[in-house]
């Protein structure tokens, strides 16, 4: 007699119809990786960018020279803040830096020139940055005569608001 060492046809089906539902349970699992993986990567994102507006901001009021700030009332939420830096994003030296809003968008404009009032001339050069749609940005100043610090308040629309104390480490 001879005797067989194969599997049945049987035994072929059972095991395919096993790994079939092996590989789709990891399909599954492998899916699920990803949808998580891109909201996690989403949450990351927001947290850098608030993280790098914070540092640009305190930055520019910690770095400020003494006794350049204005700070002007625009409306009920918004103010125009300008002053002068030993901070720049765009390679100048001890910069003119204002912020102000603009059809609720919070712009960052610096520039050679200083900036007095919330009204840009024509013949003003100056770097834009976008920092994002904002419902309100609030700058205070500290009322000691020692030391300047600065209060920021900033409103945002989609992200997570921002409140800033920021001491002025310029002394000259």
């Amino acid at each position: 007699m001879i005797s067989r060492r194969a599997f049945t046809l049987i035994e072929l089906m059972v095991s395919i119809s096993i790994l079939s539902i092996m590989m789709l349970y990891l399909y599954q699992s492998y899916a699920s990786l990803n949808r998580s993986n891109i909201v996690v990567k989403k949450e990351i994102d927001k947290i850098l960018s608030t993280q790098k507006l914070k540092k640009i901001i305190f930055l520019d009021l910690s770095l400020a020279l003494h006794k350049s700030t204005l700070i002007k009332p625009q409306d009920f939420d918004e103010d125009f803040l300008a002053f002068q830096s030993s901070h720049s994003l765009h390679k100048r030296y001890n910069p003119y830096i204002a912020y102000i809003i603009k059809e609720k968008e919070l712009y960052r404009l610096e520039s050679l020139k200083a900036l007095t009032s919330y009204e840009i001339s024509t013949d003003m050069e100056f770097d834009v940055d976008k920092l994002g749609k904002v419902h309100s940005f609030r700058a205070y100043k500290s009322s000691n005569e020692n030391k300047e610090a600065y209060l920021i308040n900033i409103d945002f629309e989609n992200q997570e608001d921002l409140i800033l104390k920021v001491n002025v480490l310029n002394e000259y």
